[in-house]
């Protein structure tokens, strides 16, 4: 019975999309002998639905599952947990960093507002950017960053894709490289699609693409485009095993874990702005020259305020 229920429930767990908290869900079943028929009725819950442990109440999963609350506490206590809270801690865990679903994420977001511990999320919040930015740059070396760098001030075009989240990082990169050089476009352009805008490009053309997971086809796509006429690739993503990185001759990995519903920005900006930075270090002294002029013009359009001196 106990090798039955193993096999029954397991898979269960897999097919809802979640490696979530998989000791806990291995325990369970280990123990599903020892448990009496009601609190079978709440592990047999947990094991099908892993993502609402960490976004219920022990009410809420409790009426979920058809038990008493109470049921839930002793089935917690009979696999070696406390009470529920303890119980339900891997689950929230695995929610912070990032492993849950979009909506779980946002429902927890929502129990924590609920719950008046806005502090906490404060503190999760400022603790995962600062986490991110760490892990990103102690991954990736300075000689890595400059051979980038110099691809893109030696080429003839840069393309940089982003979309959806994305998609503003990379037109703020496209719009801040342009103070000081010419023919950076910002793709998707509007109206338009990725591949279509690299229907001309070659290999003295820098293509920048961006996509953390879940990973978006048209970055994909553009990614194939650009690899089969011959394109160099810099590619930003949160994994080594990341598409976007396994296509890129210059690939660079970067943290996004966050308690938010989606993958934070904070890294990939970060690091598009140091790659930028490297970029004017190796360009010629030409680019000094041309942000000069750039801001020298701005100022007598009366595009910035006049500070009085």
């Amino acid at each position: 019975m106990c090798g039955q229920a193993r096999r029954t429930y397991v898979p269960m767990s897999i097919m809802n999309g979640t490696n979530v908290s998989s000791q806990v869900l291995d325990r369970l079943t280990e123990e599903w002998e020892a448990l009496t028929p009601e609190a079978q009725k709440a592990a047999r819950y947990v094991l099908e639905n892993p993502n609402d442990v960490g976004v219920s109440t022990v009410r809420e999963i409790a009426e979920a599952a058809s038990v008493k609350p109470n049921t839930f506490v002793r089935m917690a206590r009979q696999v070696g947990f406390e009470g529920y809270d303890d119980f339900r801690a891997p689950f929230r865990d695995a929610i912070r960093q990032g492993t849950a679903s979009f909506p779980d994420r946002a429902r927890w977001l929502q129990d924590i507002r609920k719950s008046g511990d806005l502090g906490g999320l404060y503190a999760d919040m400022a603790e995962a950017a600062i986490r991110n930015l760490e892990d990103t740059f102690s991954g990736i070396d300075a000689e890595a960053m400059k051979l980038a760098a110099e691809a893109i001030w030696g080429s003839r075009q840069v393309f940089t894709l982003g979309v959806g989240v994305n998609n503003a990082n990379a037109r703020n990169f496209t719009y801040l490289a342009s103070t000081g050089m010419t023919q950076f476009h910002a793709i998707p352009r509007p109206g338009s699609t990725a591949v279509d805008d690299l229907a001309w490009a070659d290999n003295r053309d820098v293509l920048i693409a961006m996509s953390m997971r879940p990973y978006r086809s048209e970055v994909i796509a553009a990614l194939e485009v650009a690899r089969e006429q011959g394109m160099t690739i810099i590619g930003l993503s949160d994994s080594p095993a990341s598409p976007i990185i396994r296509a890129a001759d210059h690939g660079f990995v970067v943290a996004v874990d966050t308690p938010q519903f989606f993958p934070s920005s904070v890294s990939a900006i970060a690091l598009l702005e140091t790659l930028l930075s490297f970029v004017i270090a190796v360009a010629s002294e030409e680019i000094v020259e041309r942000v000069e002029k750039f801001h020298q013009r701005r100022h007598k359009l009366g595009i910035y305020l006049e500070e009085p001196e």
